[in-house]
């Protein structure tokens, strides 16, 4: 499973969840920190990955368009990023389930 952490979230994600979710990388190793939602949105569908936010937008997204990408949708307020990790580490057989559903777009978790 390779998620695609967005701006709103640690560059230190990656490497933190290596095990659990390899392939896994931030929107910034790619130019898109200050990438708009669509540039993001389109990247993750051409290269697979499932998009990993704090942003109702891509919640939002995800209803209207369906996937690819699947989206993650994150709801933890302001926390630590070992808060996120944590979060991530203790779904992880539930967003395996997510990620086989062809009709799920994307899971809330917090």
């Amino acid at each position: 499973m390779k998620l695609l952490y967005d701006q709103n979230l640690s560059p230190r994600l990656p490497r933190m969840l290596a095990v659990e979710f390899p392939s896994s990388a931030h929107v910034r190793e790619f130019g898109l920190a200050r990438g708009t939602d669509p540039a993001v949105w389109a990247y993750a569908a051409a290269e697979g990955f499932i998009i990993t936010s704090k942003d109702v937008d891509f919640q939002q997204r995800a209803l209207l368009r369906g996937p690819p990408p699947k989206v993650i949708w994150i709801r933890l307020g302001n926390c630590l990023t070992a808060s996120v990790a944590a979060l991530l580490r203790s779904n992880h057989a539930k967003l395996l389930a997510f990620e086989a559903d062809p009709f799920a777009s994307f899971i809330a978790l917090g």
